[in-house]
């Protein structure tokens, strides 16, 4: 024998004074011990797993401690059961203190190893530590165990089964705490049924280690012992009792894991519709701003501007209060956009959105409508509060703002309508404001207007005459071209005449183009209007060549949108080609600020017609700010002075040197001068002095009709100019003709 630790080992063979006393183990006992140790191993998977799902430290630290309770008292009652069931030829019984201590050494080592469990990741070092601890507990218990049985015999322990035991809680103490970490983790499908399997096996490997121990164990008698075997009388109810704790333990426990599993899905559940019903409120919080505020100036949008105008009118109205409604709209901010781009313009609104937010009252509400459109309802005593409001506004907004690296000056315009001087709802009101806008605009820009009922009359007269015009461009119903004839001077003949359009309204009569042609343009329909002017004027050429004037040119007139349009060269083609008419005898004119907006794009559309044959005029010269930088680029034959500077010809004033100016310039360019607005013989004189090309005006003609055109030309067959007319009845007037030759 030799003792270690307290404990006695065989090392030598027994000699012939001593008898082994072998034991016998009641094999329902056993496998009661054995379902003991796989309900223990079962239900601390179980607690692992409610650690795993549980959020808060404290209720991980519950069912850990659960665990360890579960665990050591399982491992303890398989120990004690198993221990019942082994019965030797001597009389046995247990010593109570030693196996309680048993007891308590286990769970002790569980409480230690198993509040690791807590943690979401074991690390390397904590898992050795809690393996460690677990491992040694069970030896301990196990062991202890074991000496709480007194016998007659001498209880020696073999090495080498005695160590081997040992290492089987060692191995089985830290594969617990890897599959413990892994459950934890996985807790449905397969996992479930991995469970129950690692649980068996966990119990198998619990039991081992105690029945290795058994197997270590050996009990040596004096020979003249009597080889009686007995065992405790009580075995079987202390190991169905102990069983039943056991299980009704591990019931319990896997009761409360079930309980707080369902808890936990409800508190999940709960916390899923709170989750939802945030992420709703969320939801409705910024669909509820995206539907009243503007995205990019953080402003009331137009729906949530009309929900708070409808409220703050019925409060005025209640209140006998004055209202005001003010339009604003940036002064050409296309030009932004179109220069810098469109994110330069969004950091434009932004900057314009806070100035004006920053220029109103507290209470007064701000909106934007869209665009560069901006809209202030503001509580007013009067119209001279509104004024300094608006002056307010239109100084700040002039004040230097910079986007990226640039400095931009803007300003705007502003419309003003008052409650309930000028509507008595929230429609009337905006509109009156929008009709103000107008009109500010019509007047420079960079002011503000009120409104009134004489422009209320003036627009809706032009939205009468933009829908009644484009029904008569539609059915070609109203719609004449009179005809101006133009005088050559140096031939003395009528060969060139200017198409003009008229309108006969059915009830205005005969409306002359200023009247009618601003409405095609602000609305869209210009195009349409110039290609039936274009189309009418080659049938109408066409109907005069047949007539025998076919050395007649006419000069028809193209705004600046269809100036933009590159299909125009074809369309003045086919509209030659289909009258079977000579390009030469085609003029088209065109205003000088169409041709100085975009001047590359627009020399090369002109190039490309008078390429075709048809001579290309400027209208309106001299009324622009860069034509005489832009002349030289341009393809064009004729420049027609405006009426402007003719008016004046004959006082001797600026206009004689402007109009000498342009003449004397249009020489060395080898370009032809037309002076148009000719009313006077004194203006007619100076012209031809100065060596005008055409001459054009109510003294030579007024616009007529097509059927009276050839009557006007035969006025002139005999070769005889208007100059020369006069120069019989003058005799100054004669020898200034003569000396023009």
């Amino acid at each position: 024998m030799n003792n270690w630790l307290g404990l006695d080992f065989l090392v030598a063979p027994l000699d012939h004074t001593q008898i082994h006393l072998h034991g016998q183990h009641d094999g329902w006992l056993v496998a009661l011990a054995y379902l003991v140790a796989v309900s223990a191993c079962y239900v601390t998977l179980v607690f692992a797993e409610r650690i795993g799902q549980t959020r808060t430290l404290a209720r991980r630290r519950a069912w850990s401690l659960m665990g360890a309770l579960s665990f050591g008292f399982g491992v303890w009652g398989m120990h004690f059961i198993a221990m019942l069931a082994f019965t030797v030829p001597t009389r046995v019984h247990y010593d109570l203190f030693i196996t309680i201590a048993s007891l308590l050494i286990v769970v002790l080592a569980g409480l230690m190893a198993m509040p690791a469990l807590s943690q979401p990741d074991l690390t390397l070092g904590q898992r050795l530590k809690a393996g460690t601890v677990l491992s040694v507990g069970i030896v301990l218990m196990h062991y202890t165990g074991m000496a709480a049985v007194h016998t007659e015999a001498v209880v020696l322990y073999r090495p080498l089964p005695f160590l081997l035991s040992i290492g089987i809680a060692v191995g089985a103490s830290f594969a617990a705490l890897q599959l413990i970490q892994i459950f934890r983790r996985h807790y449905t499908g397969i996992y479930r049924w991995l469970r129950m399997a690692t649980a068996l096996v966990m119990g198998l490997a619990i039991a081992a280690m105690h029945f290795t121990g058994m197997w270590s164990m050996v009990l040596i008698a004096p020979a003249q012992t009597e080889s009686t075997l007995q065992g405790a009388s009580n075995s079987w109810q202390l190991g169905v009792g102990i069983a039943i704790i056991a299980l009704l333990l591990g019931v319990g426990g896997l009761g409360a894991a079930w309980a707080d599993r369902q808890l936990q899905r409800k508190e999940n559940d709960l916390e899923r519709v709170n989750s939802l019903v945030g992420q709703l409120d969320e939801a409705r919080a910024s669909l509820q701003q995206a539907a009243h505020y503007d995205p990019l100036t953080d402003l009331h949008n137009r729906r949530a501007f009309n929900q708070a105008f409808a409220e703050i009118l019925e409060r005025h109205a209640q209140q006998g209060r004055n209202l005001g409604v003010m339009f604003l709209d940036i002064d050409h901010f296309k030009r932004i956009n179109d220069s810098l781009g469109h994110d330069a313009g969004d950091q434009l609104l932004v900057a314009m959105a806070k100035i004006i937010r920053d220029a109103v009252r507290e209470g007064d509400l701000v909106a934007r409508f869209g665009g560069d459109e901006f809209c202030i309802l503001a509580s007013l005593a009067g119209p001279e509060e509104a004024r300094q409001l608006a002056q307010r506004i239109l100084e700040r907004l002039r004040n230097p703002v910079t986007i990226g690296n640039r400095t931009l000056v803007m300003t705007t315009s502003i419309g003003i309508s008052l409650y309930p001087r000028d509507g008595g709802c929230c429609e009337e009101l905006l509109k009156s404001a929008d009709l103000a806008l107008y009109l500010s605009k019509g007047n420079g820009r960079n002011t503000y207007s009120f409104f009134d009922e004489t422009l209320r009359e003036k627009i809706s007269l032009q939205l009468e005459l933009e829908a009644e015009l484009r029904e008569a461009l539609v059915e070609e119903r109203g719609l004449q071209l009179y005809y101006q004839p133009i005088l050559d001077v140096a031939s003395g003949q009528l060969d060139k005449a200017e198409a003009l359009i008229r309108w006969d309204h059915p009830r205005l009569g005969m409306l002359a183009p200023n009247c009618f042609l601003g409405v095609a343009e602000a609305n869209g329909f210009i195009e349409d209007l110039d290609a039936w002017v274009l189309r009418r004027a080659c049938q109408d050429l066409a109907e005069l060549t047949a007539a025998g004037l076919t050395e007649l040119r006419l000069a028809v007139n193209c705004s600046a949108l269809s100036l933009s349009n590159d299909a125009l060269p074809g369309q003045i083609a086919w509209r030659l080609d289909d009258h079977r008419l000579s390009p030469r005898r085609l003029e088209l004119e065109v205003t000088e600020n169409a041709l100085v907006k975009n001047v590359q794009p627009t020399a090369e559309l002109l190039q490309r017609i008078r390429d075709l044959g048809v001579t290309v005029s400027i209208d309106d010269f001299g009324t622009g700010y860069s034509s005489l930088a832009y002349l030289k680029r341009l393809p064009i034959d004729t420049v027609k002075i405006d009426r402007s500077f003719v008016t004046g010809l004959a006082e001797g004033n600026a206009d004689h040197q402007i109009v000498q100016a342009i003449i004397g310039m249009a020489r060395p360019l080898k370009l032809k001068v037309t002076a148009e607005g000719v009313e006077h013989l004194e203006q007619l004189r100076l012209l031809c002095a100065l060596g005008c090309d055409f001459i054009q005006g109510y003294h030579i003609s007024r616009p007529v009709p097509l059927a009276q055109v050839p009557e006007v030309i035969a006025r002139y067959a005999s070769g005889v100019c208007p100059l020369q007319a006069q120069a019989e009845a003058d005799a100054d007037a004669l020898a200034l003709a003569k000396a023009l030759g």
